[in-house]
């Protein structure tokens, strides 16, 4: 891990301004990973952007810098929540705990921070909570208002609060699942929460667990729409910085392993500080997370990663079989991108949202398809990109068994089976 300046000195971290000078891991250059490519944009050039992670040697915040502008990024969004069944089923889950934990009911308000399609909201809507989302990309609020979910399209940051506050009231429970590690402005974005809770109200959000990135070699988690890697202590301190108390922390299995938070105003102590707090708080401290030396050795691991998986592509390929992958995620397109694996290495991928259909990975081109074409193509091999979901997706493609598909889940570690 370097811990001298860089070509790019000026950078600062995005929550408390010092300067950016240790590096986590440099993964090269990488184009942003949901502009999924049309036919007639093969031809053009595609911006590429540093994937290069730097962690803050005072809060210890982990972060990439921020290329281009959220709007670039998020107005016209590709990710649609509601295409993979188990992130839809622990939606509902966590509807049904915090309905029965809160005492949420007809007089209550929910609102949602990054709603997305409305796959988590209509639970609300469906047990007569009055529920609101608040999503940026108008491509996906517009499914889920189809869907019955109310919705507004905008960033969220201090201002929004203050004029949702205004428009819709302060909401018992606010919520956002994987929103916090997406904002360049992390100030802003608390900060609008502090204002937008009711005094009494609770807030959860639930993000990758950077302890879990790290020993599950999640490197492929890294792209430019997620800014931030958060360890539970970094998350602490910038909670309280404006004003917000975690009272209460679970640790999910959810994409390799995340963080669900719960926060209150820290004037309001009706919600005690669980023992979990100070449980999860300590073990970080312990295994390191406020030392810098700590993040020293992950760079090595990931090229590890690269050179098996490489090697065992171009065995594969080299005996004559047919390998495909599965899933077209943000995640899949950093690893892709980083190991160099184009349409040499994976003839397509095939990803359930027709809103990938008929279009390329950002810059390998890899066609996307229909899942049907699998049948047709009979793979020897299928490569999982999104593996977090290997469990789901080798379930449904039990069939491809009948001809002796086996599968390939690139992390933790390359493995077979």
């Amino acid at each position: 891990m370097s811990t001298t300046p860089t070509s790019i000195a000026g950078a600062q971290c995005r929550f408390c301004a010092e300067p950016l000078e240790a590096t986590f891991v440099d993964l090269g250059m990488s184009p942003l990973c949901q502009t999924h490519i049309e036919p007639h944009q093969l031809n053009h050039m595609e911006p590429f952007y540093p994937l290069h992670v730097w962690v803050c040697h005072k809060c210890f915040l982990v972060q990439l810098e921020q290329y281009v502008a959220p709007a670039d990024i998020f107005s016209d969004y590709a990710y649609f929540s509601s295409y993979s069944d188990s992130w839809v089923e622990h939606a509902r889950r966590y509807t049904e705990l915090v309905r029965q934990r809160f005492s949420l009911g007809a007089r209550s308000k929910v609102m949602e921070i990054a709603s997305n399609d409305g796959y988590l909201l209509r639970h609300f809507v469906r047990a007569g909570v009055p529920a609101l989302g608040i999503e940026p990309a108008a491509n996906v609020a517009r499914v889920a208002i189809e869907k019955g979910v109310p919705t507004v399209v905008r960033f969220f940051g201090e201002q929004t609060a203050r004029e949702i506050a205004a428009e819709h009231g302060r909401p018992n429970l606010l919520l956002g699942n994987n929103v916090l590690a997406h904002v360049p402005n992390i100030n802003d974005f608390v900060k609008g929460m502090k204002v937008l809770l009711a005094p009494t109200g609770v807030v959860t959000m639930e993000f990758p667990h950077l302890q879990r990135l790290m020993e599950g070699n999640q490197f492929d988690t890294i792209y430019h729409e997620h800014f931030s890697y958060l360890s539970f202590v970094t998350v602490e301190r910038i909670f309280r910085h404006h004003g917000l108390v975690l009272f209460d922390v679970e640790e999910l299995p959810t994409h390799g392993g995340s963080l669900r938070i719960y926060a209150r105003h820290a004037e309001n102590e009706s919600q005690p500080v669980s023992g979990a707090v100070s449980a999860l708080r300590e073990r970080e401290r312990h295994l390191g997370y406020e030392r810098l030396e700590t993040y020293a050795g992950f760079q090595a691991q990931v090229h590890e990663t690269k050179r098996a998986l490489l090697e065992l592509l171009i065995k594969l390929k080299r005996g004559g079989a047919k390998v495909v992958g599965y899933g077209a995620p943000g995640k899949g397109n950093t690893l892709l991108n980083y190991c160099g694996i184009r349409r040499d290495m994976l003839d397509f991928t095939a990803d359930r949202s027709p809103y990938k259909y008929g279009r390329y990975t950002p810059g390998t081109h890899i066609p996307i398809v229909h899942p049907d074409e699998i049948r047709s193509a009979r793979p020897d091999y299928i490569l999982f990109l999104p593996w977090n979901l290997k469990d789901e997706l080798a379930k449904g493609l039990d069939y491809s068994r009948e001809w002796g598909c086996k599968f390939i889940v690139p992390i933790p570690a390359v493995t077979v089976f």
